[in-house]
């Protein structure tokens, strides 16, 4: 049996492993594109956990105490499963780990803990991201009235992923050169300004942009809920 996220050893990770890992198995990984993986973790460990929409699981790459993080898709606490859905963005730890992750591999997480809260039902609800924020998208969909607007790379790429998660007719917008898209996007929030609240996740340099445009629209601060995901050249933001 392989172990693609293989504890940290040492006494000292070690230690911390018995007080804040879980261990799970690997049920299933199904291929929706060359970059996106649909994962199911299963095992005692995840039973009886209190999850909500928005939560987010750690889970450990390799020797060390690094960590990748990933917003669940769906948490069964009586059976013990999980589901995930992995972006293998770039060529960091992360995307190593979803390329080579086997059914019957066992992996180790933290969590599931506080990220972006998404429990009170607010309608009508925009949700602003991109591939990293598909994942809980798809958790989010059956809530409540939502829209979904995603500013993609490789739209011809995301578009049957979004297919196949239920999220169909999200709106699509393609990156281009100087981030000279998120004019697009603006334009297509803004259509929502007067009554929705608006929930923006992915890149971080876009969020604030778009902050910035929805603030000088009129949209209050209580109407915005943010959590970026990532930043070039940074790890660990969420």
């Amino acid at each position: 049996m392989s172990e693609p996220s293989k504890p940290p050893q040492g006494p000292v990770a070690r230690m911390l492993l018995q007080w804040l890992m879980r261990p799970a198995r690997v049920t299933g990984v199904e291929t929706l594109s060359p970059r996106f993986r649909s994962i199911e973790l299963e095992g005692d460990a995840l039973k009886g956990v209190a999850w909500t929409i928005g939560q987010k699981i750690q889970v450990a790459m390799g020797s060390g105490l690094s960590a990748r993080t990933y917003t669940p898709v769906s948490w069964d606490a009586e059976k013990g499963r999980t589901r995930l859905l992995a972006f293998a963005h770039g060529n960091g730890p992360g995307s190593r780990w979803v390329s080579a992750l086997r059914q019957g591999d066992i992996c180790w997480f933290f969590g599931p803990r506080r990220s972006l809260d998404l429990s009170a039902p607010r309608a009508p609800t925009v949700l602003f991201g991109d591939e990293t924020a598909f994942g809980v998208a798809s958790a989010f969909r059956d809530n409540r009235q939502v829209d979904y607007v995603f500013e993609v790379s490789d739209a011809a790429e995301a578009d049957p992923v979004l297919a196949a998660i239920g999220l169909g007719g999200a709106t699509l917008i393609a990156r281009s050169a100087e981030d000279a898209h998120l004019a697009s996007v603006d334009a297509e929030l803004l259509r929502f300004a007067a009554s929705a609240h608006f929930v923006l996740t992915g890149k971080a340099s876009s969020i604030q942009r778009i902050s910035r445009s929805l603030k000088a629209a009129g949209v209050a601060r209580s109407r915005m809920s943010t959590k970026a995901y990532w930043a070039p050249g940074k790890t660990g933001l969420d």
